[in-house]
């Protein structure tokens, strides 16, 4: 007679896969990845997030002087990451552009900024990273918003 698989060993197996992926899901939305991947007792599991990348500026650089809006396109964000003054983001995170709420931003367009100077810090797995300046000078654009989520090597500052 012919052995039948135990139907409550798959069901366990089940229900401890949902558990798994519920819990990787959550922890993508905590840090802000966008994909994670483990393997454990010969089980791969891959959990990711499709995710569209927009491409717009800043609230206060989104009106130009005509009162038109400013459209980015895909190449002009690849122009951006090519800048020779770019401060790339060295991490995934969320970016604040000041310690804490309400506190004075570290940087603002126009600001003088010299090597190694605190420009924003970006949270990644509840650790506050300050991304210091790489080059002295001022700062002529600041590419992401405070508390937006960031990818690495996504350009954060223009600094010229």
């Amino acid at each position: 007679m012919a052995r039948q698989p135990d139907d409550t060993k798959a069901a366990k197996f089940k229900s401890d896969d949902n558990a798994l992926i519920r819990e990787l899901a959550l922890l993508l939305d905590e840090t802000s990845l966008t994909e994670i991947e483990i393997e454990r007792a010969g089980l791969r599991v891959r959990v990711a997030r499709n995710i569209s990348i927009a491409t717009s500026l800043p609230a206060n650089l989104q009106q130009a002087s005509s009162g038109t809006a400013v459209s980015i396109t895909p190449a002009a964000v690849a122009d951006l990451a090519k800048h020779p003054g770019v401060v790339p983001s060295p991490m995934v995170g969320t970016a604040y552009w000041a310690s804490e709420p309400g506190a004075k931003p570290f940087i603002e367009v126009g600001s003088k900024v010299a090597v190694g100077q605190t420009l924003l810090i970006i949270e990644a797995m509840k650790t506050m990273n300050q991304i210091p300046s790489t080059r002295a000078g001022t700062v002529t654009q600041i590419l992401v918003e405070d508390g937006q989520p960031v990818e690495f090597g996504e350009p954060l500052v223009i600094i010229e």
